[in-house]
């Protein structure tokens, strides 16, 4: 079918790389590139010799010149954006440079601001439309799979719905007293940002961490979940046909908030660059350098992940209520891929989001998010690609 550049080398790539390789028929060709090429070439070694041919390069995904060098290089048909987020815009302008389609599975944040929402990548639109290229935003899980979900209940279960909660547990256990199981330094600007909730046309802000509840998850049992803002929220409530209520939970242990909570307050999670020792260090990065690399997670985690969304809406004047959700088991991902769940739910989208670009299924002028196109072929792709779905018409539901 075609050529993909993967743009990243870490967890998330390592398991795009691996699914791009159980799809030869769509991914005849890949090159993976990254700042770090020995990452690269790490990855092109344990999967070599099958029927996609992998080459590897090196990248600085923040310089827009060598992206579109690179790109004109490898002539991808699409390139895989599983970089960092605060380099969405250099490979979206290289992308719009070189008329090649884009994917990502997370939304643009500067890297100065821990602020992340679309509005930067929404005002590609008009320019992706004019150069007949597709820009298909947030295919990881949440956002991604959680938004797909939206689109297939709009699609086939409601005349309209009326709120969504979207719940993501984690309950593996990786022996360690303090880690994150994705990029520390995205992982703690998130959590310590303010929490926001979509109630009738507006967004309204919470203190972080501050609305707690107690759900009891399918195959996990009960857990605290907090509640966050994340960003498929800004755009499923532009989206879904009759919205008034979206909120965002996810599960946090007491260890791992009173480790936050004692970093925060000694100013480790911080963003401001501080003077050490004659240089300019940013406090959260140091942070990130000492902590576990996510990476180095999946032979020590045990448990599984719950991720999903339950609707409340109505059907020909009835109230209806619908859950779907997978479960993810971090052993069975790592004895497929070597990678644990969080890597693994995010890592599988991606690889079917550029899928459904590539053969034509989502092939259109512009900038989306992925709940703007036909969730069926994308649902059927991820029972076939390791993450099965389940549904519930009798869920617990959240006060």
């Amino acid at each position: 079918m075609g050529k993909a550049l993967i743009i990243g080398a870490g967890g998330v790539a390592s398991v795009v790389v691996h699914k791009c390789c159980q799809n030869p028929d769509v991914f005849e060709e890949i090159c993976i590139a990254s700042r770090t090429v020995s990452k690269c070439d790490a990855l092109k070694a344990k999967l070599d010799g099958g029927k996609t041919k992998i080459t590897t390069a090196q990248v600085n995904a923040d310089n827009v010149p060598e992206l579109i060098a690179l790109i004109e290089k490898v002539k991808p048909d699409i390139v895989i954006n599983v970089a960092l987020p605060y380099q969405d815009l250099t490979i979206m302008d290289a992308c719009l440079a070189t008329k090649v389609d884009y994917v990502d599975t997370a939304n643009y944040e500067p890297e100065d601001t821990a602020k992340f929402e679309y509005k930067w990548q929404w005002a590609y639109r008009e320019r992706f439309k004019e150069a007949g290229i597709t820009a298909l935003l947030g295919s990881g899980f949440d956002p991604g799979v959680t938004s797909v979900f939206s689109a297939y209940a709009q699609k086939h279960y409601f005349d309209e719905i009326h709120s969504i909660d979207i719940l993501d547990a984690n309950a593996g256990d990786h022996g360690y007293p303090f880690a994150t199981n994705f990029n520390p330094e995205i992982n703690i600007r998130e959590v310590t940002a303010n929490g926001s909730y979509f109630d009738n046309g507006k967004f309204i802000e919470t203190e972080p961490m501050s609305i707690k509840r107690v759900y009891d998850f399918p195959q996990i049992g009960p857990k605290d979940i907090y509640l966050l803002h994340h960003e498929e929220m800004e755009s499923l409530a532009l989206n879904i046909k009759g919205i008034k209520k979206i909120r965002f939970w996810m599960t946090f242990s007491q260890n791992y908030l009173t480790h936050l909570k004692v970093l925060e307050n000694v100013g480790m999670t911080s963003i401001e660059p501080i003077e050490f020792e004659g240089k300019q260090i940013v406090p959260l990065q140091f942070l990130k350098a000492v902590l576990p690399d996510p990476s180095s997670l999946g032979p020590r985690t045990k448990g599984k992940t719950n991720i999903g969304c339950i609707f409340q809406g109505v059907k020909d004047g009835k109230p209806l209520t619908y859950y779907v959700y997978n479960v993810c088991d971090h052993q069975e991902c790592y004895k497929e891929v070597g990678s644990q769940a969080i890597s693994y739910t995010t890592g599988v989208p991606a690889m079917i989001g550029a899928s459904m670009v590539m053969t034509g299924k989502w092939k259109r002028p512009g900038v989306f998010n992925i709940e703007e196109f036909d969730p069926d072929p994308f649902m059927d792709a991820l029972n076939k690609f390791g993450l099965p779905w389940h549904e519930d018409f009798a869920p617990a539901l959240i006060d």
